[in-house]
C-alpha cells in the first residue's frame, strides 16, 4: 500500500460487512456516502452492522489487488433514521428473530419508529402476524441488549476488544459507562479480566492524577489479584509489591511506599509479618484467612464431644455392618472424625479413603447427624457420589450460590444463614482455595463437624491459597495419612507407581501386561503423532472403538511439541475434521466443530442449562462436554456437559477451549479411564514430581506416557515446587 492523502473525514452508511476477524475485528466495509457512492473502508471496528450511520477518521489509500481504500483508524457510529437504512439494519441479523422478511414487515407498519416501538412498544410487534408477544418480547429485549452495547462500545472502543466489551455490559448492563467514569478500575475487576493497562488510559483520558491515593490502590490491589490468579500467592513481601507497583504506574518507589504506609492505616491494604519480612495482602484476602482461621479455632471449641468408650463400640458396630475388619489406620482415621471438631484425612490411592468416608456417613447416620458431602468441583463431587452411593454437591451449590443485583456473587448459606447439617465431609480438599474455604466455614453452624479429605501430595488449588497444605502443616488440626495399600489395590500398576513417583522413586516402565504402559519416542517432534494413532488407530482395535471417548490427554504444559495448544490442534483434525455436515464457528483463534469436545476454562455463575427437562445456572472452570449443535441463524452453540446441556452466544465462545488435550492442573478433581500423558521437555517448574504424581492419579483403568525414556525419572526425582505466599499456616498458629 501507498499513502495518497492523510487525515481525511467521511461520511456515509454501511452497505455491507464485507469481512470480519473475529479475532481483532479488523473489518473491511462497503460504504454508501451522501451522494451513494461506494466506498471500501478498512480498519478495526467492533459490532459493525448494515444500514449504521458512520464517521471514519483516516487516509486513503491504494491496495495493489483490491484498489482505493479508506483506512480508518477511529470512528464514529449511530442508528439510522431513514427507511432503507432502518430495513438494512433489521435485515442484517443483528436483532435476533428478525430477519428480512419480518424486518419489512416491520418497517412497513411502524415506518421511521420502528426502533422506537422495538424499545419501548413492543407488545405492537405482536399485531404483525408471525410475531407472537413472546416474540415481540425477546425482540425488544434483543434490540435493548444491543443498544446498551453500543453505548459501552463507543465509549471504550478505543481501549478494548468486544470480547471484553461484552463482558464489561454483561457485567454492569447500561449503567456502564457511568460506573467506568465514577471509577475507571472497576475494570479491574477479578471476573472481567480487564488489564489493569486498559483500564488505565481510560482513568488517563479522565484525567485521573497518576500519584492519586485510588490509582495507586487499585494498581496494587491489581498486582496482588494477578499474583493470586497467576501464581496461587495471598500475599506478597512489602518490598516485591512497592518495586511492582513502581513499574507498573511509572511512579517513584518512594511514592508508593508513602501511599502503601497511608493504605494500611486506613485500612484499605492489609500486611502481616513472617519472620522478619512484611508481607502486603488486600484486606479482603486478610479478612478471608482471619475468617478461616477464626473459624478453625470455632469449630474445635464447639462441637459435640463422644465419649472414648462410645466411639470404640461406634467404629465395632460399623465393621460389623460393614462386614469389615478396618486397618489400623482406618480405625484411627474414624476415631479422629468423632473425636474432633475438624480432621483431615490424606493418603495417595488404593489406601482405602473411601471405605472409611462410607463408615464415617454410617457411623453420623446412626448418631442422628446430618451429613452433607461436596467437592470443589462437579465432577469431583459425581466421582464422590458414585463411590460413595450418596449424593454429593458442589461446595457452591452447597452454599446456593447466586448472582446479586449488582453482578457480584454471594453465598446465601452464611453466618447469618447456616447450613444445616451437622457434619460437612469435602473430598478433594487439595482444589479448595482460600475464598471458597472461608465462605464454607462462615456458613457452618455452631456444632458442626467439618472433614476434609484429600491428597496433599496432588498439585494445589488453582486459586489464590495453599489451604490443605497449610492446615496441615500448622499441626494445629488432626491429621491421619493413610499409607497401606490394600490388596485389591496391589495389582495395580497404576497405583503402585502413583505411590514410587510420591516416594521419589522412579515408576517402572517395562511391564506390558498391566494398566500402565510407557510408549517410547526419544524425537519429542514424534510424540504428537503417536499419541494420535494411539487414539484413533491402535487402543480401537485392541479395546473397541468405544474407547476412543474415554481417553483424556493430560500434558505438562500449554506449550511445546506436545502441549495443549499443538496436541488439541492436531487431535481436533485427527478425530473431527471438517466435513460437510459439520458446522464450525471460529474464536479468539480457535475452531469449534459439532462433535468436538470442549472445556469451561472460567466460573460462570449465570449460564443456565437443561437437564432432563429441568433447568439450572452455572458452570465451572474445569468442566468438559462436547459440541452438539451449532446454531447459524439463533447464533449459538449447545454444549453438553455429562447431562446438562448449556447455550453459548458466540460472543461467550472465549469461555471455551479445546479439550483433546488438557493441562494436568485443569484435570484437578476429575477422573478419566484412559489417560494419556506425553514426556517432553518443558518449562523446569512444570518438570516436577507432584504434577507428574497428579497426572497419574487422574486415571482409573490406563496410564500411557508417551516420550523420552529419561524424563519420568526426571520428573519423579524432581521435588522441588513452586513457593505459595500465604500468611493462613501462621494465622492458624496465632489463634489456635
Amino acid at each position: 500500500m501507498s499513502r495518497i492523502e492523510k487525515n481525511e473525514v467521511i461520511k456515509g452508511r454501511i452497505e455491507e460487512v464485507v469481512y470480519r476477524n473475529e479475532n481483532n475485528d479488523y473489518t473491511v466495509l462497503e460504504i454508501a456516502d451522501g451522494d451513494d457512492n461506494l466506498i471500501c473502508a478498512v480498519g478495526v471496528m467492533p459490532m459493525a452492522f448494515e444500514g449504521e450511520l458512520v464517521t471514519l477518521s483516516g487516509r486513503w489509500t491504494y491496495h495493489k489487488e483490491f484498489g482505493k481504500q479508506f483506512a480508518f483508524d477511529s470512528f464514529d457510529k449511530s442508528l439510522p433514521d431513514d427507511i432503507d437504512g432502518i430495513f438494512k439494519y433489521l435485515s442484517s441479523g443483528t436483532i435476533k428473530g428478525i430477519g428480512p422478511v419480518t424486518a419489512l414487515k416491520i418497517v412497513n407498519r411502524f415506518g421511521v419508529d420502528s426502533f422506537d416501538v422495538i424499545e419501548h412498544r413492543p407488545e405492537w410487534l405482536a399485531d404483525i402476524s408471525g410475531i407472537t408477544r413472546k416474540k415481540a418480547a425477546a425482540i425488544s429485549e434483543s434490540f435493548r441488549q444491543q443498544s446498551g452495547a453500543r453505548g459501552v462500545m463507543m465509549f471504550c472502543k478505543d481501549y478494548m476488544g468486544v470480547g471484553e466489551i461484552a463482558r464489561v455490559y454483561k457485567r454492569f448492563g447500561a449503567g456502564a459507562v457511568g460506573l467506568i467514569k465514577e471509577n475507571p478500575y472497576i475494570l479491574c475487576d477479578g471476573e472481567l479480566g480487564i488489564p489493569f493497562a486498559k483500564a488505565d488510559a481510560i482513568a488517563k483520558s479522565l484525567g485521573t492524577d497518576p500519584e492519586s491515593e485510588s490509582r495507586i490502590l487499585s494498581g496494587i490491589n491489581y498486582l496482588l489479584s494477578h499474583i493470586a490468579s497467576s501464581s496461587g500467592h495471598t500475599c506478597c513481601p512489602e518490598g516485591d509489591v512497592v518495586s511492582s507497583a513502581s513499574s507498573l504506574l511509572e511512579i517513584s518507589e518512594g511514592t508508593v511506599a508513602n501511599a502503601i504506609n497511608r493504605l494500611l492505616d486506613r485500612g484499605d491494604l492489609a500486611s502481616y509479618k513472617m519472620g522478619n519480612v512484611n508481607y502486603i495482602m488486600t484486606s479482603a484476602t486478610a479478612e478471608q484467612e482471619d475468617v478461616v482461621a477464626r473459624g478453625i479455632r470455632r469449630i474445635s471449641e464447639s462441637y459435640v464431644h463422644f465419649g472414648v468408650g462410645d466411639i470404640s463400640a461406634l467404629i465395632e458396630k460399623v465393621e460389623g455392618s460393614l462386614n469389615i475388619s478396618f486397618a489400623p489406620l482406618q480405625r484411627e482415621a474414624l476415631f479422629a472424625s468423632l473425636d474432633n471438631g475438624i480432621m483431615i484425612l490424606t493418603g495417595g490411592p488404593g489406601t482405602g479413603k473411601t471405605t472409611v468416608v462410607k463408615a464415617m456417613l454410617s457411623i453420623f447416620k446412626s448418631v442422628g447427624l446430618k451429613t452433607v458431602l461436596a467437592a470443589p468441583t462437579g465432577r469431583a463431587a459425581k466421582r464422590m457420589s458414585e463411590a460413595t452411593g450418596e449424593e454429593a454437591k458442589t461446595v457452591h451449590r452447597m452454599l446456593e450460590m447466586e448472582r446479586t443485583t449488582d453482578g457480584s456473587i454471594r453465598f446465601c448459606r452464611n453466618e447469618r444463614n447456616p447450613l444445616n447439617e451437622g457434619v460437612i465431609i469435602v473430598d478433594e480438599a487439595s482444589m479448595l482455595d482460600l475464598s471458597l474455604t472461608a465462605a464454607m466455614i462462615s456458613a457452618m453452624k455452631r456444632g458442626a463437624r467439618l472433614i476434609l479429605i484429600g491428597d496433599s501430595d496432588q498439585l494445589p488449588s488453582v486459586g489464590a491459597g495453599n489451604v490443605l497444605s497449610d492446615l496441615i502443616s500448622s499441626e494445629r488440626i488432626r491429621t491421619v495419612r493413610l499409607t497401606e495399600i490394600f490388596r485389591q489395590s496391589e495389582q495395580s500398576l497404576i497405583i503402585t507407581n502413583a505411590h514410587r513417583i510420591n516416594e521419589g522413586v522412579s515408576p517402572l516402565l517395562n511391564v506390558t501386561d498391566s494398566d500402565f504402559f510407557f510408549v517410547k519416542r526419544e524425537r519429542e517432534g514424534d510424540i504428537a503423532e503417536t499419541i494420535c494413532s494411539l487414539i484413533d488407530e491402535r487402543l480401537p482395535r485392541t479395546y473397541g472403538k468405544d474407547i476412543k471417548d474415554k481417553i483424556q490427554v493430560i500434558t505438562p504444559s500449554r506449550r511445546g511439541v506436545a502441549g495443549v495448544d499443538v496436541m488439541n490442534e492436531v487431535l481436533q483434525a485427527r478425530l473431527n475434521p471438517p466435513a460437510k455436515f459439520k458446522r464450525e464457528r471460529s474464536s479468539h483463534g480457535t475452531v469449534f466443530r459439532e462433535g468436538d469436545r470442549v472445556m469451561q476454562i472460567v466460573n460462570n455463575y449465570d449460564i443456565e442449562w437443561e437437564k432432563n427437562g429441568a433447568t439450572g445456572v452455572g458452570l465451572f472452570n474445569g468442566d468438559i462436554g462436547v459440541v452438539e449443535r451449532i446454531d447459524y441463524s439463533d447464533e449459538t452453540v449447545s454444549v453438553r456437559f455429562d447431562d446438562k446441556v448449556a447455550q453459548y452466544s458466540y460472543d461467550m465462545l472465549e469461555e471455551l477451549e479445546l479439550a483433546y488435550a488438557i493441562t494436568v492442573h485443569k484435570s484437578q478433581g476429575s477422573e478419566y479411564p484412559v489417560v494419556i500423558i506425553p514426556m517432553f521437555s518443558c518449562a523446569p517448574m512444570l518438570m516436577a514430581r507432584n504434577l507428574l504424581y497428579t497426572a497419574v492419579t487422574r486415571a482409573k483403568s490406563m496410564v500411557i506416557l508417551v516420550g523420552r525414556s529419561d524424563l519420568p525419572r526426571k520428573m519423579t526425582e524432581n521435588n522441588r515446587y513452586v513457593l505459595r505466599f500465604t500468611s493462613l499456616k501462621d494465622k492458624i498458629c496465632d489463634y489456635i
